[in-house]
């Protein structure tokens, strides 16, 4: 993605995430927007069509989107601080997972323990690689190791994405 595709995916994020008022449109109860009051709403202060929009969701390395079947439906996978469905799987996890964070929410997490805050959920990576990027975005990386699978035996719910 170019600089322009990468800041419209941070606003389409914003959007799909926690503000969908910001282009004045509004999510179902599992999170998704219909297409075209999306690229409708943006394209009031950004130049932005499907074909762009499609490039976003096929390109984001993280796989932050989802379409329904027919393209007609768009949402965030996760990430959401507003109260949203998106229905996740529940499964049967890996033994280790990995919470990767910056230094300085370290004596937090110790103290309180891995608590999702304005997010619906806590995300954890399958891989501590991906934990580390994740961990670089808050400075310095800090990455926990998480007993998944001892969690899921003491009937914490750990969904898939």
């Amino acid at each position: 993605m170019d600089k322009k595709e990468k800041e419209l995916s941070k606003f389409l994020s914003l959007i799909l995430r926690h503000k969908p008022e910001t282009i004045g449109i509004s999510l179902d109860e599992h999170g998704w927007a219909d297409v075209g009051k999306l690229i409708a709403g943006i394209g009031k202060t950004h130049k932005f069509d499907k074909e762009m929009l499609e490039k976003i969701v096929a390109e984001d390395e993280k796989k932050r989107y989802s379409f329904n079947e027919d393209k007609t439906l768009i949402r965030a996978n996760q990430g959401h601080s507003i109260n949203v469905d998106v229905e996740l799987i529940k499964t049967i996890p890996p033994e280790i997972l990995w919470y990767g964070t910056g230094e300085k929410y370290v004596e937090s997490i110790l103290g309180k323990g891995l608590i999702p805050k304005s997010r619906l959920y806590v995300h954890l990576s399958k891989d501590y690689e991906t934990a580390i990027k994740v961990g670089s975005r808050h400075g310095k990386p800090v990455v926990f190791k998480v007993y998944a699978g001892r969690m899921a035996e003491n009937s914490l719910r750990i969904a898939d994405d």
